[in-house]
């Protein structure tokens, strides 16, 4: 009986602190939402945290009137597709050959993967590589840097010493080569940690504006993210110095959040299609039998 109750209280206290933390979560993002879908005057009040005093879509159109903005969302979706089918490709492929006891070399490129995760050349000598290589003001500058992680590649190796060697053993017996086994047969098999890599990728190339930052001059190539970060620059020196009043501040910060929720909503949508598959791969290795 005493079992029972302190488990009935064991349980109490956890979806209470659970609740607790749930409400800190969604009260400040819900404000976001609703404050982007503001009026200039309800943000010039900001005396409301759940509903403001008037709605209005003004500040989303100014975002999609601004050719820019729109033109930065496609380079951010671009970068973003082509990036996580490329880094996933690039890492399975190397995961799949690290994963072979007899591949000749391998403990030494194990340890050439394991000291790129540790050490880095560093943001100049990096910057000079870049220039070498042609990558400035290029969209591929997204792209080839991000191709390969030796950390995926080491959650992907650990998953593919989990498929059975038969399956291998049959599909070569039957006259596969090891590009057929890797497309038809490891890959499909491999759902579960392709897409946790492709969810942790996929946000990290979304989210990123230092890329553009320090590569990148040319605005039109700008992604989302970088074009959030002139507004917030412009809105806090030369916007307040040049417009000066309450209403002006409050509609360009109406531009912002209009603009947080545009770069956080596709984010949201994908991760539900990806959280089963998620899941299993954040299982990947964590038991052994």
């Amino acid at each position: 009986m005493k079992k029972d109750v302190d488990g009935r209280l064991f349980d109490l206290i956890n979806v209470t602190i659970l609740i607790v933390f749930t409400i800190l979560i969604i009260i400040p993002l819900w404000n976001v939402l609703i404050s982007s879908f503001a009026s200039g005057q309800a943000l010039a009040k900001g005396n409301f945290i759940f509903w403001p005093e008037e709605l209005s879509l003004e500040n989303y159109k100014a975002v999609f009137r601004d050719s820019s903005m729109i033109r930065a969302f496609v380079i951010s979706v671009a970068k973003t597709v082509i990036g996580v089918l490329t880094h996933v490709f690039f890492c399975a492929m190397m995961a799949f050959a690290m994963s072979k006891a007899h591949l000749k070399g391998r403990k030494l490129y194990s340890a050439m993967g394991i000291i790129t995760m540790f050490f880095s050349g560093g943001m100049i000598p990096t910057y000079l590589l870049i220039r070498e290589l042609g990558l400035l003001n290029s969209f591929w500058v997204y792209i080839i840097p991000a191709l390969l992680s030796y950390y995926d590649v080491i959650i992907l190796m650990n998953f593919f010493r989990n498929v059975p060697d038969s399956l291998e053993e049959s599909a070569m017996i039957d006259g596969a080569g090891y590009w057929r086994v890797f497309l038809q047969i490891i890959l499909p098999l491999s759902k579960p940690a392709l897409a946790t890599i492709a969810l942790f990728n996929g946000v990290n190339q979304w989210n990123d504006f230092m890329t553009a930052r320090i590569y990148i001059t040319n605005k039109d190539l700008y992604p989302l993210q970088m074009k959030l970060y002139e507004i917030i620059v412009q809105s806090q020196t030369q916007g307040m110095q040049n417009i000066g009043t309450a209403l002006a501040q409050s509609t360009t910060k109406g531009v912002q959040l209009a603009t947080i929720v545009m770069t956080t909503i596709p984010i949201l949508i994908i991760y539900p299609m990806l959280q089963k598959h998620f899941i299993s791969g954040m299982m990947v290795g964590a038991v052994k039998e």
